[in-house]
């Protein structure tokens, strides 16, 4: 198994790594990882890699199975060998662009207090589909309360629980279409806010700014109905 090591430190630019594998499609497998795989909506991370002969940018990282990680290169390169050690660097600014996306998203359910059916992030939109017939509300007033709750500057901190627990807290789980990883036997979580300032905790494997206020202030972009019974609300980073 890959070590995630960006969920022990989603701040982590830099790492020293093994290389234990490569995959059919030219991924490099190492045993341990800053770069966040795709996953939940949330692209994998990009940047670059060297060793000892040679380095390759890095487009994307995917899974790989069993818990693997693979980097994939953005262009054709002689692979790294398997036991080599690469170093790694991280494409922050995208990095960081996804991190306070995805904790915005996380405030935008807060707001939304609705089931959600999808998600997605990019560095300068993401968007949450909602189980939700009617509109919303009014869209001013929503963005107020997602900026207010952005500006109060609250802690994000992460937990861990057993499947069994989360078992008999199924209200925990606000995603409909992206059930949390099974098969570890933990699920990790992820709360804003602490205490009686605790505004929202949720099962998430992505990676979340430190303190809201670091996102910054954000726009609500469309809301649009997709289906019957969906609405897709869609929110953009304004710096």
């Amino acid at each position: 198994m890959t070590e995630p090591l960006f969920l022990k430190d989603a701040y982590r630019t830099e790492a020293e790594a093994t290389v234990t594998g490569h995959t059919p499609e030219g991924g490099i497998v190492l045993d341990a990882s800053v770069f966040y795989a795709t996953g939940g909506g949330q692209p994998g991370d990009g940047g670059r890699i060297s060793w000892e002969g040679g380095h390759a940018h890095i487009a994307t990282a995917v899974k790989a199975g069993d818990g693997d990680i693979a980097l994939v290169p953005a262009e054709e390169v002689t692979l790294p060998p398997v036991g080599a050690r690469v170093e790694q660097v991280l494409d922050w600014d995208r990095r960081h662009a996804h991190m306070r996306m995805h904790t915005a998203l996380h405030l935008l359910s807060v707001v939304i207090p609705r089931p959600v059916t999808g998600g997605s992030i990019t560095e300068v939109k993401g968007r949450l589909d909602f189980d939700m017939p009617d509109a919303p509300g009014d869209k001013a007033e929503l963005e107020e309360a997602l900026n207010t709750l952005i500006a109060r500057d609250l802690a994000v901190s992460q937990d861990w629980i057993t499947e069994a627990e989360l078992d008999a807290r199924p209200e925990l789980v606000k995603t409909m279409s992206v059930q949390p990883p099974r098969g570890a036997g933990q699920i990790r979580l992820v709360r804003i806010g602490e205490g009686a300032d605790q505004v929202d905790l949720q099962p998430c494997g992505g990676t979340h700014v430190a303190r809201t206020g670091e996102i910054g202030r954000v726009r609500l972009g469309k809301i649009e109905k997709k289906g019957r019974q969906n609405r897709r609300v869609s929110l953009h980073l304004q710096d």
